[in-house]
């Protein structure tokens, strides 16, 4: 039954960029295979996702992780991240700064999540990280249990698969995408453990570790804050067309062939301006009745239209003490404060 609600929970924050157009496979078979079903994968994901057990649930996990990360990031900004239903297909459809953010959180949750299962074991196809090339291999003694981030990345590019070269919007999707990963792979670190007479230390024992997911959607919102816009000729967000770099002071991108158009940048790319998400539209529920913080964001989130202030008793505990070992002993101390929330 707790497995049958968490799908349930995962399934209402589908952050994923997995196709959703195939319609489930209602034929019995193992467990795994019908997590892999109601995801509703193509073809070669299912695939991929029956032919290992630990994938199915790896694949939830990224969902969910990302989406909440998502929702973190910009708990603080008008889109705050709203994925229900219609708001995060229209979205996927569009190519705004909040579309190249969906794309890059939903394979960089993808690869971490792969690369933690790896390493965590819950695969069949992949356990711990192989040793790196150190400049010194007789300092350091691999030990401990890596990070797969090799796997990861290798399955996460298959599994997402290739792209027409021909469609403008896919090329920048699977930019976006890549920037995911590269962020997750810049983020990798190298832990050690000393081992020796007297914690002399002549002996380390070192392992790779990602770097928690906290980080990389910090990192991943600062790029999204930074976005490139990318001008086409035809203004459309989807189908084909050429492409330029928005560039300062009238200078023209460089001649090239279609494949050197998308600049080769680390940045994300959309080719859209975003709507102010202030009303009620087809990508969010707009701002009123949004909670904000008087003096910090209430203008912004709220569009100028005002906000509501409220005022509430809450209780929460205080003063709290250590009681010899294995106890903290709280009082409750009841304060009122202010609630601020936008107008409509």
């Amino acid at each position: 039954a707790v497995k049958v609600n968490l799908y349930k929970v995962v399934c209402n924050e589908p952050l994923s960029i997995l196709p959703l157009s195939s319609q489930p496979d209602e034929r019995a078979g193992k467990a795994h295979y019908k997590l892999c079903d109601r995801l509703k994968l193509e073809k070669k994901q299912r695939r991929m996702c029956r032919r290992d057990p630990g994938v199915a649930e790896t694949l939830m996990e990224a969902i969910s992780m990302s989406a909440l990360e998502c929702q973190y990031q910009f708990r603080f900004e008008r889109w705050n991240c709203t994925l229900e239903g219609r708001y995060r297909a229209n979205i996927l459809k569009r190519g705004f700064k909040e579309t190249a953010f969906l794309y890059a959180i939903s394979s960089a949750g993808l690869t971490h999540a792969m690369a933690k299962a790896c390493s965590a074991g819950r695969m069949e196809r992949c356990t711990c990280d192989e040793a790196p090339d150190l400049e010194n291999r007789k300092a350091w003694q691999w030990g401990g249990c890596g990070d797969n981030l090799k796997y990861s990345n290798k399955f996460v590019k298959d599994f997402l698969g290739k792209r027409s070269n021909k469609d403008l919007r896919a090329r920048i999707d699977m930019h976006n995408s890549n920037v995911g990963m590269k962020v997750i792979k810049a983020g990798v670190e190298t832990t050690c453990k000393c081992h020796g007479v007297s914690g002399s230390c002549t002996v380390q024992t070192c392992w790779r570790q990602l770097a928690p997911f906290h980080e990389i959607g910090k990192q991943l919102k600062q790029r999204y804050e930074t976005s490139i816009k990318l001008v086409s000729p035809s203004n459309e967000a989807t189908g084909e067309g050429e492409i330029s770099q928005t560039r300062s002071q009238g200078q023209q991108p460089s001649p090239g062939p279609r494949t050197e158009l998308i600049p080769r940048t680390s940045d994300l790319l959309h080719i859209e301006d975003s709507p102010s998400f202030c009303r009620p539209s087809k990508y969010s529920a707009g701002t009123m009745a949004r909670k904000c913080y008087k003096d910090k964001n209430c203008e912004a989130i709220c569009c100028g239209r005002g906000h509501n202030t409220q005022s509430r008793v809450v209780t929460r505990p205080c003063q709290c003490q250590v009681r010899w070992c294995c106890y903290v002993e709280c009082k409750q101390c009841t304060q009122r404060e202010e609630v601020y929330t936008c107008k409509g």
